[in-house]
């Protein structure tokens, strides 16, 4: 699969086994114990256009083919829930609806930068929904789930992972969320 992503515009797509260092090292350790990691490609890009828009300008990858991650905290009686939410980039998340009461919260939000940073290890911008902490609902818009090819975040802002939405619909805690994204 690795050698046909339509998605990739200029992108240099290599098997995400042989650049592990492309990854932030909670994101290299989930996809080593993905049961198909030869299905993901990893491609280098420049950090200063890891953000959606400037990315699929620069690099020819349509923007309705890449998913955003972005981490949502939900507060119940003073009790922080967190999640990762998919979604494609040309939607958006139901943050304080449909997110809201799967999460069983009072009131949810993006979480802080700083929060979403420490508890994923990952880079601001490139948080993705492989290797997230244990635990963690991945919540997928059917969307996402469904689309044959994607660009995601790969841990930091200088790589971009291409995967099946299938492959990230199978990860621990993953769940298919209907209209979770307008």
């Amino acid at each position: 699969m690795v050698d046909v992503w339509t998605i990739a515009g200029s992108l240099e797509p290599v098997p995400v086994l042989s650049r592990l260092d492309l990854l932030a090292e909670p994101v290299a350790a989930a996809v080593k114990a993905l049961p198909d990691p030869e299905r993901l490609a990893v491609a280098e890009i420049d950090p200063t256009l890891a953000d959606t828009a400037e990315f699929c300008a620069h690099y020819g990858s349509p923007l309705d083919a890449s998913a955003n991650c972005v981490v949502v905290a939900g507060k119940r009686g003073g009790e922080l829930r967190y999640a990762a939410c998919m979604v494609m980039a040309t939607m958006r998340a139901d943050v304080n609806g449909v997110i809201r009461k799967r999460l069983d919260a009072r009131k949810a939000s993006f979480a802080p930068m700083d929060d979403a940073v420490s508890l994923t290890s990952m880079e601001y911008g490139g948080i993705t929904p492989i290797g997230l902490p244990a635990g963690w609902p991945i919540l997928l818009s059917p969307e996402v789930a469904a689309a044959p090819e994607l660009v995601v975040g790969s841990g930091i802002r200088g790589s971009k992972i291409l995967v099946p939405g299938d492959v990230l619909a199978k990860l621990p805690g993953a769940e298919i969320i209907e209209d979770m994204a307008r």
